[in-house]
């Protein structure tokens, strides 16, 4: 399974890590940090150091309660860093995470290779149309609701069902419009209860029958930190733990905060299931 990048090839037989950077003042884990662009510049530089394969960039809150932004805002707040990093870090591969077709488009033009929609193309009637043009990979995200009421007593019927049914529909609609590269994300935390959370992870392998990579975004979320009983800043051990439940079920692709620890996983992971001996260790 692979993904063509603007040209390049990206081979997801082994999985990758997608290290996030929120340029907003108000995300749930750390908002404000990046907003400057030396600041998001050194970010960008640590998590490549730390081994990131894709960088997920944002100008716009997508926690539960937050607002949608005017798109002149967005675009401020992501065009100028979103330029800098790809001049200093001219081999990036980074992801624009929008639902608007006009900030997408842009930042494609600048050197993004990837769109990242939480509304999966509902929000902005032109997005599917444009990535399909700009050719480049496209996550498609389930989320009941918006940000601002997502998390307002979400219900369903039965949440695999739904959810699955909601990827079907988006993969056709994906590939009608000409997109040749689709990612799912199951949008963990978007919608959802703790319940509907967990009940998604522990069947997520059923989500490969669509033919499709997965994109799995846990880190620090609320089904970590309400199980523990902490606050995000001391998630990081139950991402680590959910990370890998979610490797074991077949995702491709994991968001992060803290990349080191998630190429850890990783690494971890491919030598157990390659089954190698590590000096006296059988």
């Amino acid at each position: 399974m692979t993904l063509n990048c603007r040209g390049t090839l990206v081979d997801l037989s082994k999985p990758k890590v997608m290290g996030i950077l929120n340029l907003t003042p108000d995300s749930f884990f750390d908002g404000g940090k990046y907003t400057g662009i030396d600041d998001a510049l050194r970010q960008t530089e640590k998590m490549l150091r730390e081994g990131a394969d894709f960088i997920d960039v944002g100008g716009m809150s997508s926690r539960p309660g937050a607002s949608i932004i005017d798109e002149s805002e967005e675009l401020k707040r992501v065009l100028l860093v979103l330029e800098a990093v790809i001049k200093q870090f001219p081999e990036v591969m980074l992801s624009i995470d929008t639902l608007r077709a006009k900030v997408a488009r842009a930042c494609v033009g600048a050197g993004a290779i990837m769109v990242n929609d939480i509304s999966a193309g509902r929000f902005d009637n032109a997005m599917l149309a444009t990535v399909a043009a700009l050719k480049v990979p496209f996550v498609a995200m389930h989320m009941q609701g918006m940000p601002a009421d997502m998390q307002q007593q979400p219900q369903y019927t039965n949440v695999l069902n739904e959810v699955m049914g909601f990827f079907a529909e988006r993969v056709r609609a994906c590939r009608a419009a000409g997109i040749t590269d689709v990612i799912l994300d199951p949008g963990f935390g978007f919608g959802k209860t703790i319940e509907h959370n967990y009940t998604l992870l522990r069947n997520l392998a059923l989500f490969k029958e669509l033919n499709c990579p997965l994109l799995v975004g846990l880190s620090r979320k609320s089904m970590i930190c309400r199980v523990l009983n902490v606050p995000p800043a001391e998630g990081l051990n139950g991402t680590t733990a959910l990370n890998t439940i979610a490797l074991l079920n077949g995702a491709n692709i994991i968001r992060v905060h803290d990349v080191k620890e998630a190429k850890e996983v990783v690494k971890l992971l491919e030598t157990f299931s390659a089954g190698i001996q590590l000096g006296n260790i059988h």
